[in-house]
Order: C-alpha cells, then structure tokens, then sequence
C-alpha cells in the first residue's frame, strides 16, 4: 500500500511521464481510498489545464512574469 507521499509523487510524476504498469494500479489503489490524494491530483490537473490556457493565450514575444 502506498503512502500519501508516495501517491503523491507518483500523480506529480504521472503528469510528465507515463507510469508502469505496477505504480498506476498501486496509485489507483490508494486514489479509490483516499480523499485527500484524489482531490490532489484533480488540483493538480485543474492547474495544469489552468498554465496551458494562460499560455496559449499570451502574446508571442510576450514575457512570463
């Protein structure tokens, strides 16, 4: 069973990388458990949806501050 610094890790990791096969249904294990770590990953991808229309919508050229 993972940890929430485990699972945590591994949705941070999931978002640049593809998991194995083994870390998703262990990830997937916990998610089903833990609310926390759910919520986490669902802010982590709002966030990362949220940079991705920022960007997209900046002028080229344009600094980021």
């Amino acid at each position: 069973m993972l940890s929430c610094k485990e699972a945590t890790r591994l949705l941070s990791e999931g978002q640049d990388r593809p998991l194995g096969v083994s870390e998703k249904m262990a990830l997937e294990l916990h998610l089903l458990m833990c609310r926390g770590c759910t919520n986490f990953g669902k802010q982590m991808d709002f966030l990362r949806q949220a940079c991705r229309g920022y960007l997209s919508r900046r002028k080229p050229g344009e600094d980021a501050d």
